[in-house]
């Protein structure tokens, strides 16, 4: 599976209960999953291959939506664009199960975030 540098890549769902979400979004929508232990659950390509996103036991659902998540072939280098582009970085990289990633507000303060597998 191809990324796209900058393009819409992973989405994250707040989930406090993972088991009840696992369960809602694939009795819904016949989604799989990739179990990680207690504190992430990864959400499988509808194409097979690969993840299209992750249900986060440590998000808060709301109304604001999910954590869009762009990929990198530099994270640092997006990184610093980000912040020469005027946005705020609110986590600096940080690994997690396939990567590394940082989130930051744009300057109307949605919260996104960047990743890489490299």
């Amino acid at each position: 599976m191809a990324h796209t540098h900058h393009g819409i890549d992973y989405i994250e769902i707040p989930a406090p209960d993972l088991a009840a979400a696992q369960q809602f979004y694939g009795d819904a929508f016949g989604w799989r999953f990739t179990d990680y232990g207690p504190d992430y659950v990864g959400i499988q390509r509808v194409e097979g291959e690969g993840e299209a996103g992750g249900l986060d036991p440590t998000g808060t659902p709301s109304t604001t939506g999910p954590l869009v998540q762009l990929w990198s072939h530099d994270l640092e280098a997006t990184q610093q664009a980000v912040v020469e582009a005027g946005g705020t970085v609110v986590d600096e990289i940080f690994a997690f199960p396939g990567g590394r990633r940082f989130h930051f507000t744009d300057p109307a303060g949605n919260r996104l975030g960047v990743w890489s597998d490299v």
